[in-house]
């Protein structure tokens, strides 16, 4: 299992099109991915569980990976967030 902890930085949070891409490159690992923002944890591979989340621009969401191919699905992740969701 592996754990990051990352500061949304785009604006508007996880909204409808970061969330979808933060989905799409989770379901691209057979390992399971959980997100969590505060006391909730929700499935990193649902875009409605995602979006409950509420992730606004300056907020801290931990992301957890278990499974075989982990450390690859958290470089991806990470990716992302350091990228600001450009593609």
């Amino acid at each position: 299992m592996l754990k990051i902890t990352e500061t949304v930085n785009i604006s508007g949070g996880l909204h409808a099109r970061p969330a979808n891409l933060l989905i799409k490159t989770a379901e691209k690992f057979t390992s399971s991915i959980l997100i969590s923002k505060d006391s909730k944890e929700v499935d990193g591979k649902r875009l409605l569980g995602v979006l409950t989340l509420g992730a606004r621009q300056g907020d801290q969401i931990t992301i957890i990976a278990d499974g075989p191919d982990e450390k690859e699905a958290i470089q991806a992740l990470k990716k992302l967030f350091d990228n600001n969701f450009e593609v």
